[in-house]
C-alpha cells in the first residue's frame, strides 16, 4: 500500500505481523508520526522517553507499550546509552480475524484508547511468562524447520492472549511517577476524538474548556507536537480511511469524518495519502482480492 507520508506515516507491513529486535546507539531523532498498523514496543535498555498522543512515558527495562494504529507518537532517545528494544508490527485486520464470541485479542488496544494509557509495567512473576513467549517467538521466526510458520503464529497468539489478560485485569503497576502529561490537553484530545464528525474549531474548543484560544493553541502544540488544526485534520482523514475500507462511498465517508467541504476533503486526502479516495478504494479492493487468492 503506497501511502507513505514523509515524516508522518512510517513503515510498511505486508505480513500479518513482524518482529524486530533492534540494538543501536545513535543520534537519530524521530519526528511525530503514525502507522496504519498496531505496534507493540518492548523496551529493553537505554534512556528513552516515549510520547504517545500527548503523554510522555519514561521507560524502564521490559516496559511494554501498546501503540494503536493512527496514534501519533515519537521516542526521545538519549544517544549516550545503547537503545535496545523489541518491536512487533501487527496488521489490525489479522488480529481482528482471530476473535470469536468469547475472545477478542484486539481488546488491549481498544482499552488503551479508552483509558488513554499505553504502558504495561509488570512485576517479576508476570514478566517471566512474557520473556519466555517472546524468546520462543523470536526463535521460531528465525527457524527454517518444518512447521516454523505455524509455530510462530501460535506463539504470537499465545503472547497476545497473555498480554490481554494482564492489561484487561490491570495486573500491572499503578505507579504513575513514570508518566507526565497535561490533564487539560488529555481532555481536549479525548473530546476531539469523540467529536470528529462534528464542527470543531479552536474557538469552539476554547469555549468548551473555558480557556483562552491562544493559550489552548500554544499548550496543545507544546504537548502533542501538532497544531489543533492539523491534529483534527489528520484524525479526520484517518477516520475517513476506515470508512473507505468498509466500503462506504467517498462523499459519505467524508461527511461522516467531519468534512463539510468535499473539495477540501479531496485536496487534503491527496496531500496526505498521495492518491485520491477513489484510487485508495480501488487499491484496497485489489489488496483484498489478492489476499483472498492467497487463501484459496
Amino acid at each position: 500500500m503506497s501511502t507513505l507520508i514523509d515524516n508522518q506515516k512510517k513503515g510498511y507491513l505486508y505480513e500479518n505481523f513482524r518482529l524486530f529486535h533492534l540494538k543501536d546507539k545513535s543520534n537519530q531523532e524521530f519526528e511525530y508520526h503514525f502507522h496504519d498498523f498496531d505496534k507493540i514496543i518492548i523496551f529493553l535498555s537505554g534512556t528513552v522517553t516515549y510520547l504517545i498522543e500527548g503523554k510522555a512515558y519514561y521507560l524502564k527495562p521490559w516496559d511494554i507499550l501498546l501503540v494503536n494504529h493512527h496514534d501519533i507518537h515519537r521516542p526521545i532517545i538519549d544517544a549516550a546509552n545503547t537503545y535496545e528494544r523489541i518491536i512487533i508490527w501487527i496488521k489490525p485486520d489479522y488480529i481482528e480475524q482471530q476473535k470469536n464470541n468469547s475472545t477478542d485479542i484486539t481488546a488491549c488496544f481498544t482499552k488503551a484508547i479508552e483509558k488513554s494509557f499505553n504502558l504495561i509495567r509488570l512485576e517479576s512473576d508476570l514478566l517471566q511468562k512474557i520473556q519466555y513467549l517472546i524468546s520462543e517467538l523470536e526463535t521460531a521466526l528465525l527457524s527454517e524447520e518444518f512447521g516454523s510458520d505455524l509455530l510462530s503464529n501460535s506463539l504470537f497468539i499465545q503472547f497476545m492472549v497473555y498480554l490481554n489478560r494482564i492489561f484487561l485485569r490491570e495486573q500491572y503497576t499503578n505507579d504513575t511517577s513514570f508518566l507526565k502529561y497535561d490533564k487539560q490537553t488529555e481532555e481536549v484530545i479525548r473530546y476531539i476524538n469523540q467529536h470528529l464528525s462534528e464542527p470543531l474549531s479552536n474557538q469552539k474548543l476554547a469555549h468548551e474548556f473555558y480557556l483562552s484560544k491562544y493559550y489552548l493553541m500554544h499548550k496543545f502544540k507544546e504537548e502533542t507536537g501538532y497544531s489543533i488544526h492539523n491534529y483534527i485534520l489528520h484524525k479526520r482523514l484517518l477516520l475517513s480511511v476506515e470508512y473507505l475500507k468498509d466500503g462506504i462511498p467517498v462523499m459519505k465517508a467524508a461527511q461522516l469524518s467531519g468534512f463539510g467541504d468535499y473539495s477540501s476533503f479531496l485536496r487534503s486526502f491527496r496531500k496526505l495519502f498521495h492518491k485520491s479516495p477513489r484510487d485508495f478504494m480501488n487499491s484496497n479492493e485489489m489488496n483484498v482480492s489478492n489476499n483472498n487468492k492467497k487463501l484459496l
